[in-house]
């Protein structure tokens, strides 16, 4: 079995004859978010992809394997809701509160000029429903957005950032003053022990 640890955005500028001759990989997104798995490829090859935790895969993108060969990643169908405003009774604006509501439910969401989409929840579905906009299911490929769902936490983007010290080498004349030790920051009551994320409790409830 073969194993490929290396990724290529986007086929990272590889000839286009290269890719046309590479097996195919076909994943859905629960796979793609994964950075360690199991697949077999377009030709029948078992192959095992290891990459670096908290790495994803998008469609387009291209592995290299431990001998050299390449696999393109395409993103498989599945099933998704489609979520499309009403132009008989709304505006394009509901897609943009939909967005809003589906986002502080931490959904991994898909958008598009038209539409959104995402993986198929009954709830979810008939709270957009009672919003006036159109849900749809359907069968296509899944690419959410970045973030704490995609490229934040599952696309593995380094920007070298690490350890910034920002002396850039101005000469001051005058003596250094003596190092502070920092004030320490009085807490309130009511902020103790509160945090601000998927486990608030809330409420984001704001069905219209």
């Amino acid at each position: 079995m073969n194993t490929y640890s290396k990724r290529l955005p986007q086929g990272g500028g590889l000839a286009a004859v290269l890719l046309k001759r590479a097996p195919a990989l076909e994943l859905d997104w629960d796979t793609r978010s994964k950075s360690r798995f199991g697949a077999t490829d377009s030709t029948g090859r078992e192959v095992a992809v290891v990459l670096p935790r908290g790495t994803a895969l998008r469609g387009g993108d291209v592995l290299v394997g431990e001998d050299g060969s390449l696999l393109r990643v395409v993103a498989s169908p599945q099933p998704v809701l489609q979520v499309r405003h009403c132009t008989e009774h709304g505006s394009p604006f509901d897609l943009l509160r939909a967005a809003y509501h589906l986002g502080n439910r931490h959904v991994p969401l898909e958008l598009q000029p038209d539409l959104l989409q995402f993986e198929p929840d009954p709830v979810l579905a008939d709270m957009l429903r009672r919003q006036h906009l159109i849900v749809t299911e359907a069968q296509a490929a899944f690419e959410p957005e970045g973030g704490a769902y995609g490229e934040g936490a599952g696309h593995g983007h380094h920007h070298g950032h690490e350890h910034h010290d920002h002396d850039h080498g101005h000469a001051h004349e005058h003596a250094a003053a003596p190092a502070r030790k920092p004030l320490p920051i009085p807490v309130k009551a009511h902020d103790a022990g509160h945090v601000h994320g998927p486990g608030c409790n809330h409420g984001h409830d704001h069905d219209h």
